[in-house]
C-alpha cells in the first residue's frame, strides 16, 4: 500500500514537472517568437524601414515662411502643411512638463519602450491606459502613413514602430524627439505643428504660451479631429483639465494652481493663417511670384539638380517689410475707405443717380462696359473651359444665385450671405472705391509696406504693381524736375498764368493744344513753388513747352517708370497709365538726392539649414544731381505748405466744412516737420492720388473705383486730397506714435553747394498763402484737350 501511494506521489511530480518544462518553452519559446520578430523587423523582412539618412532627415513638408525685417513671421505658403519647425529651447518649460505629465511620465527613464507600461497594458488588456511612449508616437506619425485596419497588419506596424522608436533613441537626444514630436503632430484648422498651432489659436509664439494654453494643446494629441477647439470647446476644455489633474499628479503644479486652471475658459485668439487672410494679402502674392521665378531660375538649383518646392521645402524669405508699418497702413486704409465708401454710396442711390455707380454714361456704353467685364471675368473662363456655349454662359449670369458678398459692416470689412444674379453682383463690386499704397526707404530701396486693397478675398488685383492707373498731377514734379535740370529754374522764378496754346504738329500733337486752369484764373504771375502747390496747368504747359515732351519722358524711364509713354504736350498734366509701386521708386529719387534705388522685397532666402541661396544685390543709379533733387523737393514742400496738401498742417476746418467730417478720416493730422508731396487727381475725379515723402520714407497712395466711369460728382469728395491723403495721414500719424520706427522729422539735407535760390522773400510766402487759404478744397482737375 505504501509502495502504491509512494508510486502515486512520483507520477504527480512527474506530471507536475512536465507542465514546468512546456511553461519554459512556451516562455522561452514567446521571448525567442518576440526577438525573432523585432530582428525580422530589423532585416526588413515584415518590410522596409527607415535607415539611417531617413532617421536623420525624416521626410516631412515644411512650409515656406516668410519673415518681416523686424523678424514677424508675416505668412507662410503651403498646400497640406503648415509647418514651421520650431527647436527645443524654443519651447516652454510648461509645455513640455504637460506632455510628459499626459503621455509619458515614465520619459527620462526609458530607451524607447516602456517596458512597465507594456506589461500593465498587455496584463489589463489596455484597460488602464497604452502603453506607447513619446518616441513611439513619433515613430508611428514619421513612418506609419496609414494604421492598419488588420490587427496582424497592425500588430507588424507596432513592432516596426517600436523597432523605430529604439534606434530614434539612438539618433537623437530625449529633448531633440520631444521638439520633434510637437513639430509633427498636426493640432487641426492648419496647425500643423506647434509653432502653427500656438499662433492659430492663441495668436502666439510657442515660447509664449502659458500654461492653460501648454495644457489645451497638449490635450489635443490624443485627437486633434475629436478635440478641435472651434467645433468642440466643451469636449477639449475637460481634455485640457485632465492635463492639468496629470500634471498635478506627478507634481508640476500644485493643488492650487489645478483647481484655478480647470476653471478657466478657453480664451482662444483664432487666428487662421491661409493664403487670403493675416497680415499683407496683396505682398504675399507678389512674393508668391516672386518665388516662383527664382525656383524655375536653372541657377537657383537644390545640389541634385532639382528645383526648390515652394510649399514643402522649409525656405525661410526674409523681406523688407516691417509688420508694424504694414499693420498701421492696412489700419489706414481700414479707416478710411469705409468712411469714403459710405458718402459714395450716399451719393449714389437709385433716386441721386439712376446709372449707379457710373456717370456719364448711357445705357448702351453701360452694357458694353458689363458685357466686356463679363468676358474677362473668372466665371466666363470656368464655364468656357466646360464646354458651354456664350448663350449658355450670358443666361447663367442672369440666374439668382446664392453668395457671399464683400461688405462693409459698422465700419469694418465683412461677409454676407445672400442671393443675387452674378450680373448684378459685378454691379455691385463695380461700386466700390479701391486703394493702392505703398511705403518705401528712399535710402535703401526697401519697401516697408505693401497694401493692394482693401480685402484680398474679394479684391485679389494689386493696386500696388499690378493696376495702373492715370496719375493726374502727381506727374508734375516730372516736368519741373526736367525744366530745372535743363534750365537752372529757381522755385521763386515767376510764370504768367495766362493761357497758352502749343501749336499743332509742334511735339507730335496732331491739333492745337490749350489748357485750362480749373479755377479760371488766367490773371498775373505765380512763382514755381507756388504754381505746383495750386497745381496751375498753365504754368506746367509753358515748362512743357519750353523743355518739350521727349525730356519728360526720358526723366520719367529714368526714375524707374516703366509704362510706354507718348511724347506729346498732354503728359504734363498726367495722362500716363502709371503704377503707385513706379511712383512711389520715382519720388524716392528726389528724396535720396537723385540717385534712384530699385525697389527691394526681398533680402535673402535660406533653405530649412540656414544655408543662404540668395543675396540681394542693390541696383542703384545717379538720374539727377542733388542740387536739383533737393529743389524738386523744396518746391514739393510747397504743397503741404499752402497747397492741396495743407489739410495734413491745419485744424478747425471740420467745424466749419462738411467734408472734413464726412471722408477725411483722423482728421485734424497736425503734423508739423517737413514734408514734400503732391496730389494728383485725374479728369472727372477718377482717380485720386497722394504722393509724401519726408527724409527716410516715401509713401503713395491711390484711390478710385475699378471703371473710370464710377466717381464721384463733386472735385471737393473726388480730389486726391480728399480720397487718398488721409489715409497718408493716419499712416504716417501711426508711424510716429511709434518711435521705435525712428521714421525722420528732419529737415531734407540742403546740398553744400547749392547754387540755385530756394529762399523765396517773405512776401512772396505771405501771397501764396492767402492765395490758397479759400480753394483748399479746390484740387486743379485734369483737362486732355
Amino acid at each position: 500500500m505504501a509502495r502504491k501511494k509512494a508510486t502515486q506521489n512520483k507520477k504527480t511530480e512527474l506530471d507536475f514537472s512536465k507542465y514546468v518544462r512546456w511553461f519554459w518553452m512556451v516562455f522561452s519559446g514567446g521571448i525567442l517568437a518576440i526577438v525573432l520578430l523585432f530582428l525580422f523587423a530589423s532585416w526588413e523582412l515584415l518590410g522596409e524601414m527607415p535607415d539611417h539618412t531617413k532617421l536623420e532627415n525624416p521626410e516631412t513638408n515644411l512650409a515656406t515662411e516668410i519673415i518681416s525685417s523686424d523678424g514677424q513671421t508675416l505668412g507662410k505658403f503651403y498646400f497640406n502643411d503648415n509647418r514651421t519647425p520650431v527647436g527645443y529651447d524654443d519651447l516652454p518649460k510648461n509645455l513640455v512638463d504637460a506632455l510628459i505629465a499626459t503621455e509619458d511620465a515614465r520619459y527620462y527613464d526609458h530607451s524607447g519602450i516602456d517596458g512597465r507600461g507594456t506589461l500593465r497594458a498587455a496584463f489589463f488588456l489596455g484597460k488602464r491606459g497604452g502603453a506607447s511612449t513619446i518616441t513611439q508616437q513619433l515613430a508611428k506619425l514619421l513612418f506609419t502613413k496609414k494604421a492598419a485596419g488588420n490587427i496582424v497588419k497592425r500588430s507588424i506596424q507596432k513592432i516596426k514602430e517600436w523597432v523605430i522608436a529604439i534606434r530614434l533613441e539612438r539618433q537623437y537626444t530625449k529633448e531633440e524627439i520631444i521638439a520633434m514630436y510637437f513639430n509633427i503632430y498636426d493640432f487641426g484648422n492648419n496647425g500643423d505643428g506647434i509653432r502653427s498651432a500656438s499662433r492659430i489659436y492663441f495668436g502666439k509664439e510657442p515660447k509664449d504660451l502659458d500654461m492653460k494654453e501648454s495644457a489645451m494643446l497638449v490635450g489635443m494629441f490624443k485627437n486633434s479631429s475629436l478635440y478641435n477647439p472651434r467645433r468642440n470647446p466643451v469636449g477639449v476644455k475637460n481634455r485640457r483639465n485632465v492635463v492639468l489633474a496629470q500634471m498635478y499628479k506627478y507634481e508640476y503644479i500644485s493643488e492650487e494652481v489645478k483647481d484655478s486652471l480647470q476653471n478657466t475658459e478657453l480664451d482662444l485668439n483664432y487666428t487662421p493663417e491661409s493664403h487670403k487672410e493675416g497680415i499683407a494679402t496683396y505682398f504675399r502674392e507678389y512674393l508668391r511670384s516672386f518665388m516662383k521665378d527664382w525656383a524655375n531660375d536653372k541657377n537657383n538649383r537644390k545640389p541634385d539638380g532639382s528645383k526648390y518646392d515652394l510649399y514643402s521645402d522649409g525656405l525661410k524669405v526674409y523681406t523688407t517689410i516691417d509688420s508694424r508699418m504694414q499693420k498701421y497702413a492696412e489700419e489706414a486704409v481700414a479707416l478710411h475707405m469705409p468712411k469714403l465708401q459710405a458718402e459714395f454710396d450716399d451719393q449714389n442711390t437709385p433716386d441721386r443717380n439712376k446709372t449707379a455707380p457710373f456717370l456719364e454714361l448711357d445705357q448702351a456704353e453701360i452694357t458694353k462696359l458689363m458685357n466686356d467685364g463679363m468676358k474677362r471675368g473668372e466665371r466666363w473662363r470656368i464655364l468656357k473651359e466646360q464646354g458651354k456655349s456664350d448663350k449658355e454662359i450670358r443666361a447663367s449670369f442672369k440666374k439668382p444665385t446664392e453668395m457671399r458678398v464683400f461688405k462693409w459692416v459698422d465700419g469694418k470689412a465683412s461677409e454676407v450671405d445672400t442671393v443675387m444674379k452674378p450680373i448684378d453682383s459685378m454691379r455691385y463690386y463695380k461700386s466700390f472705391m479701391r486703394t493702392g499704397m505703398m511705403s518705401m526707404d528712399p535710402l535703401t530701396g526697401h519697401v516697408k509696406a505693401w497694401v493692394g486693397g482693401m480685402d484680398y478675398k474679394h479684391f485679389k488685383y494689386d493696386m500696388v504693381k499690378q493696376g495702373k492707373r492715370q496719375v493726374g498731377s502727381t506727374f508734375k514734379p516730372f516736368v519741373y524736375a526736367t525744366a530745372i535740370d535743363q534750365l537752372q529754374l529757381s522755385p521763386c522764378d515767376s510764370f504768367p498764368r495766362t493761357p497758352i496754346t502749343i501749336e499743332a504738329e509742334k511735339y507730335g500733337n496732331p491739333e492745337p493744344w490749350t489748357v485750362k486752369n480749373s479755377d479760371g484764373n488766367y490773371s498775373g504771375t505765380q512763382t514755381l513753388k507756388d504754381a505746383l502747390a495750386s497745381s496751375t496747368n498753365t504754368v506746367t504747359a509753358r515748362l512743357m513747352n519750353e523743355i518739350g515732351p521727349q525730356p519728360v519722358v526720358e526723366m520719367a524711364k529714368k526714375l524707374g517708370v516703366e509704362q510706354e509713354i507718348l511724347p506729346v504736350p498732354a503728359i504734363a498734366l498726367g495722362t500716363p497709365d502709371i503704377s503707385v509701386y513706379e511712383m512711389v521708386a520715382a519720388y524716392s529719387t528726389f528724396a535720396n538726392k537723385g540717385v534712384y534705388n530699385k525697389p527691394v522685397m526681398v533680402t535673402r532666402i535660406e533653405d530649412k539649414n540656414g544655408t543662404v541661396l540668395f543675396q540681394f544685390t542693390p541696383e542703384s543709379k545717379d538720374v539727377l544731381s542733388e542740387e536739383v533733387a533737393y529743389v524738386t523737393v523744396n518746391l514739393m514742400e510747397g504743397v503741404t505748405q499752402a497747397g492741396s496738401g495743407r489739410r495734413l498742417r491745419h485744424k478747425g476746418f471740420d467745424k466749419w466744412n462738411a467734408i472734413y467730417r464726412e471722408i477725411i478720416t483722423g482728421y485734424p493730422y497736425e503734423l508739423t516737420n517737413p514734408i514734400a508731396g503732391k496730389t494728383g487727381t485725374t479728369q472727372n475725379q477718377s482717380d485720386g492720388w497722394f504722393m509724401g515723402m519726408v527724409p527716410n520714407l516715401v509713401t503713395g497712395v491711390w484711390v478710385g473705383a475699378e471703371d473710370r466711369a464710377a466717381h464721384f460728382k463733386s472735385i471737393s469728395y473726388g480730389q486726391g486730397a480728399s480720397m487718398a491723403l488721409p489715409i497718408w495721414g493716419l499712416y504716417m500719424k501711426a508711424c510716429y506714435a511709434d518711435e521705435t520706427l525712428n521714421v525722420s522729422t528732419d529737415n531734407f539735407e540742403k546740398p553744400s553747394n547749392l547754387s540755385i535760390n530756394v529762399d523765396c522773400t517773405a512776401e512772396d510766402e505771405g501771397d501764396l498763402v492767402d492765395q490758397t487759404e479759400e480753394s483748399d478744397d479746390d484740387e486743379i482737375e485734369v483737362d486732355f484737350r
